[in-house]
Parts: C-alpha cells; structure tokens; sequence
C-alpha cells in the first residue's frame, strides 16, 4: 500500500512541451497525456498507429491486488483448517508423549522390583506379565489416527490452499511477462493533445514527446517480484505433491510398542486423507514431540543389534537402556 501511494502520488509523467507554452499549458499537458497514455506512431508503411499503455498507470494496483490474491490462501488455512489441525497435533503429541512416559515407569517398577527381590525369577515374572497385559496399549490413539484415516475435510482444504496459491503465483508471472512483452520497453511514447477545441489550433504541434518517470522503478519491481514467484512454483508444487505419499517414518519409531500397530496391519492406503496431512504437520513439528527422538535412538540401537529376535519391543529395550540383563537366565 505504500509503494502504491508513492507512485501515484505526485507526477509520474514528463512531457516536453513547446517553449512557447506557459507553465499553466505544460501543466495541462502532462494531465492530459497521463490521462489519456497512448502512444502514437507510424508502421512500418507510414500509416499512423496508436498503441495503449493503460496497463503501466494500474500497475501499482494490480501489485495490490496480487497481494491479496496471495494472502487469500493463508487466509483459508488459517480459518478453515489450522484451528482443527492444532488441537489434533496437540492431542496426539500429548499421547505419544504419554506412552513413552508409561513405558519409563514401568521400568522403573521393573527394576526396583528386581532390587527389592531376591529371587531373580521374580523380575522375570513382572517382565512376562508386562508383555502378556500389554501395558502400554492405548487404543484411544491408535482409534483415533485410524478414524483420521478416513476423514478428507483437511486434505481438501489443504490441496484447495495449494492450488489457489499455484494459480495465482502463475497468473501473476503470465501478467508480467505480458506488461514486459508488450509495455516495459517502451519508456517514452508520443502523446497528441489535438482534441477538442485544442484540434484547429495550428500553434499546438501534432505530436509531443513524453517520458514515463518511474518506468525503470516498474521494471525492477517487476522482476523481483516474478523471479520470486518463478521460484516459489515448485516449491508449491513440492508440498503439495508431499500429500501423495504416506510421512511412515514417524509412526514406524513407535511401531515399537506393542500395541501400536498402524503400519503392520496395513491400514495405511490412499494417503490423500486428514491422518497425513496431520504427520506432514507433526513432522515439521517434531521438536515438540520428545519421545521422537529418545524412541529414534531406541530404534537405531535395535539396528545395531546383532540378536533382533531377542530384543524386539520397546520393554526389551527400557530394561538394556536400564542396565538389565535381557536374556531370561536358564533353569
């Protein structure tokens, strides 16, 4: 907005009007060609020819209007879809959060079982249960991401963002590339002001040269505006391809826990759905999420182990990072 009023405000025009018109007269010059900005010429045949440049006088409007264009996008993610998008992201981080809390005490019960007792078989009694009950079940999230898998409310909402804002980036590129075609070379036009009244006077030249004063401003903006948005593009493109596939990286860390089983059941299909537009988000958010990255040291450990068989959940695991024997002693 202030780019726009600066360019309007004031002349954005200058003529080279006769000598012998007074001040008032070139005045009315330069009004009367800014009004009118059309150039006239001769073709290469010698026959007169007239040539609009209307659209250099709307530029720094149509500046405005791209912005609001722009902003339009944001502004339905922000309404229509953040407001649902984060109380999932906060109920579910709290949730994986609390599994892996669980699972800590539990270990720690564990292990002040086995000090506490004298007889080792004991520890291994609470080890065995622990498995058998399934402690660190919570069905409330996985029924929840499962239920999420079949809601598209923020899939659609998040590819209509995209799209609104891949149009409008392209349109706004076509637009310039225009203006550059067709208007952005031609810096000085010849104005006539032969009309009216003013046409039988024979002291008023036919033609008068003029020169547009922020035509080189016009050009810069309008480079650094369309190289940004050319290179914006494929980013947009980028995430919004990013919905075609599933983000399985995150939920295969917590496919550790026993009851966590979203990925081996196989109960990821089409990804185009509200369950991954919410892990793209979780993702770019995963510094919240603090058993992400102990569960993904966990989970590089279980790589380096060279028995897999022996230590394959994530009580196998709290009991070696505790310091526990994980092979159950023989009879």
């Amino acid at each position: 907005l202030r780019f726009t009023l600066t360019l309007t405000l004031g002349s954005q025009i200058s003529c080279f009007s006769p000598t012998n018109f007074t001040g008032k007269q070139s005045a009315y010059v330069d009004t009367a060609c800014w009004d009118s900005l059309v150039h006239h010429g001769f073709d290469a045949e010698g026959r007169a020819v007239t040539k609009s440049l209307w659209a250099l006088k709307v530029f720094p409007y149509s500046l405005l209007v791209v912005a609001v264009l722009v902003y339009l996008p944001y502004l339905l993610w922000r309404y229509a879809a953040a407001p649902a998008l984060h109380s999932d992201l906060l109920f579910i981080i709290d949730e994986l959060d609390k599994s892996y809390n669980r699972s800590v005490r539990l270990v720690q019960h564990m292990r002040k079982v086995q000090q506490a007792s004298a007889e080792p078989e004991r520890f291994w009694e609470e080890y065995e249960r622990a498995r058998r009950e399934r402690y660190f079940e919570f069905p409330l999230l996985e029924r929840y991401l499962a239920c999420k898998q079949h809601a598209h409310s923020l899939a659609f909402i998040y590819i209509l963002r995209n799209l609104l804002l891949l149009v409008c980036l392209a349109a706004t590129c076509l637009y310039l590339v225009f203006l550059h075609l067709n208007i952005f070379f031609q810096d000085e036009f010849s104005c006539s002001i032969k009309t009216g009244l003013l046409q039988e006077e024979p002291h008023i030249p036919a033609l008068i040269p003029c020169k547009l004063v922020f035509f080189s401003v016009f050009q810069l903006i309008s480079l650094s505006v369309g190289g940004v948005y050319i290179l914006l593009i494929p980013v947009v493109i980028y995430n919004a391809l990013q919905l075609c596939q599933w983000d399985k990286g995150l939920l295969s860390v917590y496919e550790m826990l026993p009851a966590f089983d979203l990925l081996s059941r196989k109960m990821l299909t089409c990804p185009v759905n509200d369950l991954n537009v919410i892990l793209l988000f979780l993702r770019a958010n995963i510094s919240e999420l603090t058993s992400f990255s102990r569960l993904n040291a966990v989970s590089a450990l279980k790589e380096a182990t060279a028995n897999k068989e022996d230590i394959d959940t994530v009580v196998d695991f709290m009991t070696l990072l505790a310091g526990l024997e994980t092979t159950k002693p023989k009879h």
